[in-house]
């Protein structure tokens, strides 16, 4: 089964049985607490429609259904307690509370009913599902299409030890060499190439896994495949040293698992991120419905400033490489870079008086929250560039590139340290901050950076 038809599978069980969890609740609250007849009312059959929904809205934001097939039944157990726990103590004060009851006792009957039926009757289908994927993964019909770079002792060392476990979840489909080719290696796995043909590989091969046999120590060669492979769908491990082990880089979750480094780019947790799109929605439509007279007044400032159109449009690389069209008030003449790609400057006589007011104030990037609701960029995020200086920079740092694979910003940490970068130099300065919050992002960095921001708008620090 595919992925995505599993995740449907797994939401429609959900809601399945989340309505029936409702009925029964209904049915034992009234007879049972509050010991009166069962009558079907409006209540009932609003309850049914709203309340299930608002439990699969609660297991997405928790990250359920982000990548079923690597579910196991501790997790599964863990999820579903906790969303047990929050959503019945949202349906009890936003439903319940209010209710006539004969004593306090009640509402504690009323909390506990709930919260036992909904995790025995979530949980129970659950178990079964991921029991069933877990014994099909181990039996290889679900296991993970998995890729091997390199071809010294290491690889061969990593490659038995990994085919040798009770319950493996990796199929090799081949392994690529970085120098020489062991040919103990090549007798087991078929060699599809070069690593420099990666790229190629990985989307021929469908690849979910990638295993890299090189000493955690061997940094250069690391640094240079990790920027190729990271920010994509596809998970990485690398063989790790002594420090790794002892400075507890290395996290244990399967205990017949191989001793692997899991690579992680980005350390924001599943559930913060379902909340931060949902945040740049809604606070990116209400942004733009309160600010509309403001756009209104900067339209005409910038039509009247010099010929030319209101809105400037430009393509730049959004998540993981996808163009898009940036859009911004108009800041500069009209063929301000009829010559070739430009950075703007303190004094650069293309900006307009305008402006460079609105630049000033950061003014110039609000229509971008259009760009927020259509799902290009995020309110916080590295800044989107385009592909003319990103392979400049690149040739220079390829980890710029980790920068490409989240959703760009408006604003980002690099943005509020140095604003407008004036030339590749202050593109890689500012590549430092947005590469350190890319591997540190939360909520509550994302509200500290929206804060500085504004700070930054009302004193008319931008640069």
């Amino acid at each position: 089964m595919k992925h995505r038809s599993l995740v449907l599978f797994f939401v429609l069980m959900d809601w399945i049985f989340a309505t029936i969890c409702w009925f029964l609740f209904y049915y034992f609250r009234k007879v049972a607490v509050e010991k009166v007849e069962f009558n079907i009312n409006e209540s009932f059959y609003a309850g049914v429609i709203i309340v299930p929904l608002l439990w699969i809205l609660l297991y997405f934001f928790q990250g359920t259904y982000h990548d079923v097939k690597r579910l196991y039944r501790i997790k599964v157990f863990n999820l579903t307690f906790l969303a047990s726990l929050i959503g019945s103590l949202i349906i009890f004060f936003t439903l319940l509370l209010d209710d006539e009851i004969n004593g306090y006792q009640q509402y504690y009957q009323s909390f506990i009913l709930l919260f036992v039926t909904y995790f025995t009757i979530i949980f129970i289908p659950r178990l079964i599902l991921v029991s069933i994927i877990v014994a099909r993964i181990h039996s290889g019909k679900y296991a993970f299409p998995t890729l091997l770079i390199g071809g010294s002792d290491k690889a061969v060392e990593i490659f038995n030890e990994i085919i040798s476990l009770p319950r493996g979840i990796n199929r090799f489909i081949g392994f690529v060499n970085i120098n020489g080719v062991d040919r103990q290696l090549e007798e087991k796995l078929n060699y599809l190439g070069h690593v420099s043909d990666l790229d190629t590989i990985l989307k021929e091969k469908n690849v979910e896994e990638v295993i890299i046999a090189l000493e955690s120590t061997e940094h250069a060669k690391l640094k240079s495949i990790l920027t190729r492979i990271e920010g994509s769908n596809i998970r990485v491990k690398i063989i790790p040293d002594m420090y790794d082990i002892l400075s507890g880089i290395v996290k244990m979750n399967n205990i017949f698992g191989a001793l692997l480094i899991e690579v992680n780019s980005d350390g924001m947790p599943i559930w913060q991120q379902a909340i931060k799109r949902f945040m740049d929605v809604i606070l990116s439509v209400l942004a733009f419905i309160i600010l509309l007279p403001l756009y209104a007044a900067l339209a005409i400032g910038v039509k009247v400033s010099s010929p030319g159109p209101i809105f400037f449009l430009q393509d730049r690389i959004g998540i993981n490489g996808r163009i898009f069209r940036i859009i911004k008030f108009r800041t500069m003449y009209v063929d301000a870079e009829k010559n070739g790609p430009q950075l703007s400057s303190a004094n650069d006589p293309r900006i307009t008086r305008i402006g460079r007011f609105m630049r000033k104030l950061r003014l110039d990037e609000f229509p971008q929250f259009i760009n927020v609701i259509l799902g290009d960029m995020s309110l916080v995020g590295p800044r989107p560039e385009r592909q003319f200086y990103i392979d400049q920079i690149a040739s220079i740092e390829p980890q710029f590139l980790h920068l490409t694979k989240v959703r760009p910003g408006i604003t980002s940490w690099g943005q509020v340290k140095y604003g407008y970068a004036e030339n590749v130099d202050q593109m890689l300065q500012r590549m430092k901050f947005d590469l350190l919050y890319l591997k540190n992002r939360t909520l509550s960095l994302d509200f500290k950076i929206m804060l500085y921001t504004i700070i930054i708008v009302l004193k008319a620090k931008g640069k």
